[in-house]
């Protein structure tokens, strides 16, 4: 299976039950999870593992293991498909830990996954949902040339959606 190319600073690869603790505690994070309902459980990382493995098999894409060149866990980022209101639409997804968030690690590993979308699947656009509140996750999507293009009213409360062609 392909993964986006390594960017200058991360390599990707594919999420494996021997991640857990990583996922575990990535998702487990306060900090991280701000924006979602809560933190997610051990049982819930070990569902996100497999979610995404299942995504691989379906689709030849999900969210990857990001990790610095030498090796080190960065967190996840990868495309999934999601509905918008309805709608399926391939979104760019990430999580990165919390003590190395805002250091451009979101934007790099989101920018190969644009890149992977434009060359790997047949998604006219890409777009990111994201909690009305989370600015720091609007910035990236951004930084990658989206453009808010309306609200997701699928779930207990509007999500923004931004978006931007790829083909």
């Amino acid at each position: 299976m392909s993964t986006p190319k390594p960017t200058v600073r991360l390599r990707f690869r594919e999420m494996a039950e021997s991640d857990l603790e990583e996922i575990s505690s990535l998702l487990g994070d306060p900090v991280v999870m701000r924006y979602y309902p809560a933190p997610k459980t051990r049982e819930e990382a070990s569902r996100w593992i497999s979610w995404n493995q299942d995504n691989y098999a379906i689709y030849g894409f999900g969210l990857w293991i990001i990790e610095t060149k030498a090796g080190d866990f960065v967190g996840d980022c990868g495309l999934t498909w999601q509905q918008v209101n309805g709608v399926p639409r391939l979104e760019v997804g990430y999580h990165v830990r919390s003590e190395l968030q805002g250091r451009g690690y979101a934007t790099e590993a989101a920018g190969a996954c644009l890149e992977f979308a434009r060359t790997s699947t047949d998604a006219d656009a890409l777009v990111a949902i994201l909690h009305p509140e989370n600015r720091a996750s609007e910035r990236v999507a951004e930084k990658l040339g989206m453009t808010r293009v309306g609200d997701d009213r699928g779930g207990s409360f509007p999500r923004r959606v931004l978006s931007v062609s790829i083909h």
